[in-house]
């Protein structure tokens, strides 16, 4: 699994796979935890700007999966 995205958008597509691969229930919820984990702290800057996520990975996301990521995080920022 590649960590590090310069391409936003490549970045919100491996994302989005993680994501919904966990919704059609071939992946366990610790799983995609571990795999978000490790590639929004390998790409925070890139991922989210003062405690929100960048406004163009969001967009391409959309709702459902940025909420879940952000669930995610915020957990782990605790």
């Amino acid at each position: 699994m590649r960590k590090v995205y310069r391409n936003p958008r490549e970045l919100a597509t491996c994302l989005k796979d993680i994501v919904d691969v966990y919704l059609e229930d071939l992946m366990t919820y610790e799983t995609m935890e571990s795999k978000i984990l490790a590639i929004v702290e390998a790409n925070r800057d890139r991922v989210y700007k003062e405690k929100n996520m960048n406004v163009n990975i969001s967009k391409y996301l959309g709702d459902e999966r940025v909420e879940i990521i952000d669930k995610i995080v915020k957990n782990d920022m605790k």
